[in-house]
């Protein structure tokens, strides 16, 4: 969804708020397609400071369906979009390329929500996902949920040499 900025940038001082939709019902990107599971209108306020600068700041929530990385299970995982941004609208892209400012979700006089919430996204991507801290995971054979009892599968005897260091991780699972 685009929000038409050349009105705002015409008055010094003007500010608009808008509640806008999360029209997206999946998110997109190289780690994969992860259905959006809730999503909430995003309030969004734009204002012009002077001199073709705009603040914007933008607040809401999205949960996406991700898999636990042990088990595979969806698990409903918030993402909190809060951002606050100036930006010189001044300036040209190759301008803001060259200065390392990666404001993709601005072209031309539009401000692109649905991009600005996919960037958001993912830079509060989480390093690892969980469905309960104490994940079985699922058995490397059979590919059976451990969450739900064990397998059948036949368990390899440890290597004896390995003693040491197995005692060594025993004691800290004890603390």
């Amino acid at each position: 969804m685009l929000i038409d900025l050349s009105d705002i940038l015409s008055v010094d001082g003007k500010t608009k708020e808008l509640k806008m939709p999360v029209s997206m019902d999946s998110f997109e990107s190289k780690l994969g397609s992860f259905p959006v599971v809730e999503k909430q209108p995003l309030d969004v306020v734009i204002t012009n400071t002077g001199k073709k600068v705009l603040r914007i700041e933008v607040k809401g929530k999205v949960n996406l369906a991700l898999p636990c990385d042990r088990c595979l299970k969806d698990v409903a995982t918030e993402f909190e979009i809060d951002l606050e941004k100036e930006v010189d609208m001044k300036t040209s892209e190759e301008d803001r390329i060259k200065d390392l400012d990666e404001i993709n979700y601005i072209t031309g006089c539009s401000l692109d929500i649905e991009q600005l919430v996919h960037n958001e996204i993912l830079i509060h991507w989480p390093m690892r996902v969980l469905c309960k801290e104490d994940c079985k995971g699922i058995c490397s054979h059979c590919g059976k949920d451990l969450n739900e009892g064990p397998c059948s599968c036949e368990q390899e005897s440890p290597d004896p040499r390995m003693a040491a260091i197995r005692d060594i991780f025993s004691k800290f699972k004890e603390v």
